[in-house]
């Protein structure tokens, strides 16, 4: 098995380089709050992800959230997230953030083993709280600029750099290709209702910006980036959440 990682993870290491070079194609101009030059595509993806919501994303997740009782819904966005765990410990170590790398390490362990495979979140409750980052993140540490703002079919708000860090995100997680059969399903299902429970969870968030502004794209854009930029700076974790995220696969 471990054979196996090694090898999966040597052929994707192109990828990073790869990444790289996409994210800084179109540097944000000096002085420039939004850098967004595709607006009138990214408005038309926009309403199609907004129809998207309205008609499916929208409804599923009521019924989800209404149909699932709470510490189900829990346990399974825990047991998603602590799958995450693994690539995020990677991107702390491509970070250079050795103790956060150790801190994720052992948060995965301890909610893997005392937590029921993760279903349980025993570790927060120890201190250990969940330190998330991306391949977008350590784009952002080794210099790779912001990039052009895009918004993705069915993911939503995203930059050209962010955008290239979900995908090697995916690449690049080694429970994305060590995990067989069950396990493999399991996981993707659990990503799925994870992203359908984070819509119900902030449902009166999201309505408000996709359905109440006046104009929901720039409203969605701005909130995106002054959360995402927030992040990077070294702030909390972002309250917004962005409605199609992932919904179609794992973080």
């Amino acid at each position: 098995m471990m054979n196996k990682m090694l090898y999966a993870l040597s052929k994707r290491a192109g990828v990073l380089l790869a990444a790289a070079a996409l994210a800084g194609c179109t540097a944000a101009p000096i002085g420039v709050g939004v850098n967004d030059p595709v607006e009138a595509q990214n408005r038309k993806t926009h309403a199609a992800n907004r129809a998207l919501d309205k008609v499916f994303v929208r409804p599923a997740s009521k019924g989800y959230g209404k149909g699932v009782p709470s510490p189900v819904r829990t346990g399974v966005a825990n047991f998603a997230s602590n799958l995450n765990l693994p690539g995020q410990v990677l991107n702390n170590l491509l970070q250079f953030r050795i103790e956060n790398a150790g801190h994720n390490t052992f948060r995965f362990l301890v909610n893997t083993t005392f937590g029921f495979g993760g279903l349980l979140d025993v570790a927060t409750d120890a201190g250990l709280e969940n330190r998330r980052t991306d391949f977008g993140e350590t784009l952002h540490v080794w210099g790779a600029p912001e990039g052009a703002y895009v918004e993705l079919p069915l993911i939503g708000p995203s930059t050209e750099r962010h955008a290239a860090g979900r995908v090697v995100d995916i690449l690049m997680n080694p429970l994305n290709f060590a995990t067989e059969g069950s396990l493999r399903s399991a996981s993707s299902g659990a990503s799925v209702a994870a992203r359908f429970g984070d819509r119900y969870r902030y449902s009166d968030l999201v309505d408000s910006v996709l359905y109440e502004s006046e104009d929901s794209y720039a409203q969605a854009r701005l909130l995106y980036l002054q959360n995402r930029r927030f992040k990077l700076s070294g702030g909390a974790q972002p309250d917004y959440i962005d409605p199609y995220e992932d919904v179609y696969g794992s973080e």
